[in-house]
């Protein structure tokens, strides 16, 4: 999926997102259907290498540190509609689904993608590096919207259980959009140089031509709302596989947010091994923040509007898992340096995460 100055988009990056809508057309005709459910299956994944292929175009094209919000905003706008969906049209049930959705998506990302990114380009090239400033900034940030948002709702006894009432809902809003639209001042205006880094094996590559990214950024949000849907559609057969096996039903939330994230995680993957760490780490990061900085604003604006019990506080197993996480990557990001050693640990860590989120 290599990005250069072509004067075309290939083939498949635009018929494996039309195959994907022909099947959820398909779907509604056919329900539970599970040859349909199978194909369906087999577009997401198809369909999250075509995203992954117009995102890569788009950031060529317009450079960094920009490049690196294309994805990590487009997934996290479509992972908010997702959650405020199922919200609107679910029950009081739904109340923990932004938590477990944000937390999951936290996890996945801090310790799944990051891992996965150090691992291979420390395989590949020994030892990485990006600057330093721009991932403790990003840190620093994550931090407080993660405390904020999941761990003082534990704490707070204006309202009953690991929640907020609503004035304490509008506070955590306001101040994840303050945080959040701070770090994008830093990332793009005042210190865009903290998250520049030269001298990369695609530096002097050609640069798409104007025509094919401004199709690749018509059709990466297309090809994003096309995995979302396959997403909640396969959600049902999901969820009764889950059940049958005995498994806590967060795992299903565990499940979709991992499927969300694919495009993300493969982009930063091929940034890592083409040497280009700082492009992983702008994006890894950038998207975790982006989910709670977006995701806990809109679901607190859901719940006040239709009067919903919102569950924000993690249970003591997950502010372990988020403490051990956060301390892990200030280690791992405050040397500017990597090797294959931070990566089998990050991963490590999301294995744990897996292996207790199944096995309480």
């Amino acid at each position: 999926m290599a990005v250069g100055g072509t004067g075309k988009l290939p083939w498949w990056s635009w018929t494996w997102p039309l195959l994907a809508c022909v099947l959820l057309g398909l779907q509604l005709m056919v329900p539970a259907n599970p040859v349909v459910a199978g194909l369906e299956a087999f577009a997401l994944i198809a369909t999250v290498f075509a995203a992954v292929y117009h995102a890569e175009v788009v950031a060529h094209r317009v450079g960094e540190p920009f490049g690196s919000l294309v994805l990590a905003l487009a997934v996290t706008v479509i992972e908010v509609a997702l959650i405020v969906s199922v919200m609107i049209t679910g029950g009081d049930e739904t109340g923990s689904l932004a938590r477990d959705t944000v937390f999951a998506a936290v996890m996945i990302v801090c310790n799944g993608i990051v891992g996965l990114c150090l691992l291979a380009g420390g395989v590949r090239h020994r030892e990485q590096g990006f600057i330093v400033q721009g991932a403790n900034a990003a840190l620093s940030v994550l931090i407080a919207l993660t405390a904020l948002t999941m761990v003082f709702p534990n704490v707070t006894v204006s309202s009953a259980g690991p929640t907020f009432n609503a004035a304490q809902l509008i506070f955590a809003a306001v101040v994840s959009l303050v945080l959040y639209g701070s770090f994008l001042f830093i990332q793009t205006i005042r210190h865009r140089d903290y998250f520049l880094l030269g001298g990369t094996d695609e530096a002097h590559a050609a640069l798409p031509s104007t025509k094919v990214a401004l199709l690749s950024a018509g059709l990466l949000p297309v090809s994003l709302i096309v995995v979302v849907a396959l997403a909640k559609a396969l959600t049902p057969p999901l969820e009764r596989v889950v059940i049958q096996a005995g498994l806590p039903k967060s795992v299903v939330g565990i499940v979709i947010a991992g499927l969300v994230l694919l495009p993300e995680g493969l982009a930063a993957f091929r940034a890592a091994r083409a040497n280009r760490l700082q492009t992983s780490m702008n994006l890894a990061l950038g998207s975790v923040l982006a989910s709670i900085g977006l995701t806990i604003p809109a679901v607190a604006t859901v719940s006040i509007l239709l009067n919903r019990r919102l569950t924000l506080g993690l249970n003591p197993k997950e502010v372990a898992l988020l403490i051990v996480t956060l301390i892990l990557s200030q280690s791992t990001l405050g040397t500017g340096r990597t090797t294959v050693l931070q990566g089998v640990v990050h991963l490590v860590l999301l294995a744990t995460f897996l292996f207790l989120a199944m096995v309480p």
